[in-house]
This record gives C-alpha cells, structure tokens and sequence, in this order.
C-alpha cells in the first residue's frame, strides 16, 4: 500500500490538486474546536459602508479542543455581495487581548491551494487544513487582510474577548499599526481540530445565558467556558470540544437578536463538525416578550407553549438523526427580572416546558439548572449569590452553572 507521502507525490507528478488529497489522508478526527452563532451586524454593531475594506482582521479564540492540525471558517452567511480575502494567517498570541502575536508561529493558511479565497454572499469557506499544534484552551490569533467585504457585514456581536482591525496588508505583523478595537467577532464562524479518533464537540444552542451576558472582555468566564475546563480536566472527557451557540436575545421561535433558534439549527448545530452532544438551553427570551408590553390570554401562553415543545421535539428528532445525543437544560428563573417582569402565567409557562425536559424519553438527558440556580426561599426568583439582574447569572452563577453539569452525560457506558 502506498505512504501518504508517496501518494502525495504520485498526484502531483500528475498535476493534480493536493490540498483534497490531504485532507483524505487525515488519520483521527475532525471536530469543532471554536465556533460561534452568525447573524447580521446591525445597529450599534454595523460598521460603516466600505470600513472592512483593505484592512487587516486579527480576532483571538480560545480552543477547546486538542489536535496537530486546524483549519478556519470564514463566514458570509449573511453577506449581500462577495467577500475577498487575500490572505490570511494563524498564530499563538502573546496577550490574551491579542495586542501581540508571536511572528515565530505564525502559518499561513490557503483555501484551495490559494493563498486568498472568494467567499460568495450567503456562503461559508473551509481553509484547507494547515499543520499546527493546537492545545485546548489554549488561544489562537486570526488574522485576515479583507480586500473588500459587503454592506452587510456578517458577524457575532457577543464575542466578550477583543478584536483588533488595521489599514491595509498587515497579516505578518507582530503588532498592528493604527488600530482601532472592537468586542465582536467578523467573518469568523470557526476553527476545526483534527483530534483523536474519539473526539467529538458538544453544542451549546442557548441565548445571552450562554453567550455570556456580563462577562468581561478576554475573561472566559461564561458557563460553557468553566464546562469546557472541566472537561479536559477529566482524562475520560478530555477527547470533547465545547461549542458555544448562544446568541444574547435569542428566541425560539421568532426572530430578534439573530435568527430563531430553529431556523438557525442546521448551520449552527448539524452543521458544525463531529458533533456527538447537542445542549439546549433556550426559551427564556420567548417566554419574557410575551408579555413584556401588555397582559397575554390563557390562549396566547397556552399557544406559546405547545410551539415551543413542538420546537424542542423537532430540534431532538433532527439531532437524533444524525447519531447526536440531545440534552435539555432547563429554564433558569427570572422572576427578579425588571426587564420581563413575569407574572404567575409567565412562570407556569417556564414550569411547563421545564416538565417537558424532565419527562424521560422526550429528550436524551437533563442538565437542572433550574434546581440548581433557584432560590430555595423565594424559588421563582435567582439564587442571591448566583444572581446579576434577576435574569442573568453572576460570573458566580455562570461557574456554578458549568460545575453542575454532570460530566457522565458524556461518556458512552456509563450510567
């Protein structure tokens, strides 16, 4: 049987294209190493008509998983026109905030055998897979020179770690030169690990809870960070990856702060690669509009509640088809909520569909944080100590929230 090597070079005494040939030569796995949910960057984070144009892009990840070799997701999901890349780079930062990369690692990456890519409107581009020793959590410096990008910029406005944007080609730059610096992330949807042939990402669908509202720029400190820790802590769950899927204001079932949940599950849940787990935590954002202006009927909270279980049981199905187990996480309280200000309607909603997730057979297993974020005394209402505004966790809650789930949930023959 032939080497790889001799494989290699069989095809390119024929002219072929390599960069197909290697990544079928791949041994282990590839899996999600870094990902977040993409949306439109509107409002406050819009930038100007032609601000992304020949600038350089250096954005900084953390990894969560473990392997030799990456290769980067470039994303114009939401994109009105192409987007042109002409080069781009991979390195290991030498501050958390990325003001400085380490030039003695940095490894350009090509897409196609190309040193720049055309990503066309609405699509996402693969690097080709780049050999560089990734160890999870562990950070990453992504840098772009954007030729020229659309109106409309695709991004994730959450990002709570900083981004740093230049004039002109600076991707072999140690430290930019007249940068300006922002708290998203632009035309990044990813980073995929080759790993051990066990490796496997864990999806995290969630709303602000999980993208981390209140968590300080270049902290790590949202509750799937503190999971993704655990996890390679433990030699029996270090072979997973945590992918971080929340989108603050997200809903289930309507658009606002992004896509719906549901209209974005196949990109940001089936989509991602060699995922094994899929946890949902989402549903208090459908459940605070209803009536966040006005009083709702029994028929409207009724209505709400059956849509979402009807959600929830077609996300499981959808998942299971794909061999992916299904966790349910229920719904924290926020009965100190000022912004939603729930009633006792609102909380039979959230006790309803919370009864829903604990039901054996609806979904695959349960994560209670409910029980475990809930006052005793006052249980409509946040744990004092776990509480930031009565809706969102404290960094206290969010590392109460990442301790609590059971890494067993995780491993295949175990009970």
């Amino acid at each position: 049987m032939l080497s790889r090597r001799r494989l290699v070079s069989a095809f390119a005494a024929l002219g072929l294209i390599l960069a197909p040939v290697a990544a079928l030569a791949d041994d282990g796995r590839w899996v999600g190493g870094w990902a977040s949910s993409q949306m439109v960057a509107e409002n406050e984070h819009a930038l100007p008509d032609g601000a992304m144009d020949d600038v350089t892009l250096r954005q900084v990840v953390r990894l969560t998983a473990s392997g030799d070799r990456i290769r980067v997701r470039v994303s114009n999901a939401f994109g009105d026109a192409p987007l042109q890349i002409t080069r781009a780079t991979v390195s290991r930062p030498r501050t958390r905030d990325g003001a400085m990369v380490d030039p003695a690692t940095a490894t350009p990456l090509t897409f196609a055998g190309r040193s720049g890519v055309m990503v066309p409107a609405g699509a996402e581009f693969v690097s080709d897979p780049v050999d560089f020793e990734a160890e999870a959590l562990s950070h990453l410096a992504v840098t772009f020179h954007v030729a020229d990008a659309p109106p409309r910029l695709t991004a994730h406005p959450g990002a709570r770690a900083t981004g740093r944007m230049a004039p002109g080609d600076q991707t072999g730059a140690a430290v930019l030169t007249d940068e300006t610096t922002f708290t998203r992330w632009y035309l990044l949807s990813g980073v995929d690990v080759l790993g051990p042939a066990d490796a496997g990402s864990i999806v995290v669908l969630g709303d602000s809870i999980t993208d981390g509202y209140g968590v300080h720029p270049d902290t790590d400190t949202r509750w799937p960070d503190f999971l993704a820790e655990r996890l390679q802590a433990d030699p029996r769950t270090a072979h997973l990856g945590v992918l971080n899927h929340g989108i603050g204001g997200n809903r289930m079932l309507r658009d606002g702060l992004g896509p719906n949940a549901l209209a974005r599950f196949e990109r940001d849940v089936l989509s991602q690669t060699g995922v094994t787990h899929l946890i949902i935590l989402e549903g208090v954002n459908d459940l605070g509009v209803l009536t966040r202006e006005a009083p709702a009927t029994p028929e409207a909270h009724e209505a709400l509640v059956a849509d979402m279980i009807g959600a929830y049981a077609q996300m499981t199905a959808r998942a299971r088809e794909r061999g992916i187990t299904v966790i349910g996480a229920t719904i924290t309280p926020y009965g100190g909520s000022d912004y939603y200000r729930p009633d006792a309607a609102n909380e039979a909603d959230r006790q309803a569909i919370n009864a829903w997730f604990r039901t054996p057979g609806n979904v695959d297993a349960v994560i209670d944080f409910d029980a475990v974020m809930r006052d005793p005394h006052r249980p409509t209402h946040l744990r004092p100590e776990y509480d930031s505004d009565g809706l969102h966790p404290s960094i206290e809650g969010y590392r109460a929230m990442g301790e609590a789930v059971d890494l067993r949930l995780f491993l295949a023959h175990e009970d």
